[in-house]
């Protein structure tokens, strides 16, 4: 059973995932949620920079507590 299945038929959670699972977000309802994507790969406006740049610290500050946790779990 894959983790679409899962999340579908699971209780109504929020999953901060890294940016290995980007595309899980619009599969799941959201359920997932992962860092931006960049949309621009070369000469972004500066308007763009400085939204993703605030979007990514926020996901991050979120997911810092995950890592921790799993890095707890191994050690």
């Amino acid at each position: 059973m894959g983790p679409v299945k899962v999340l579908a038929d699971g209780p109504a959670v929020e999953i901060l995932a890294d940016a290995g699972y980007q595309g899980l977000g619009a599969q799941t309802g959201g359920r997932v949620v992962t860092p931006p994507h960049r949309k621009f790969a070369k000469n972004p406006p500066e308007w763009y920079e400085g939204m993703h740049e605030r979007q990514r610290k926020a996901h991050s500050s979120r997911r810092i507590w995950v890592e921790h946790g799993i890095g707890h779990l191994k050690n």
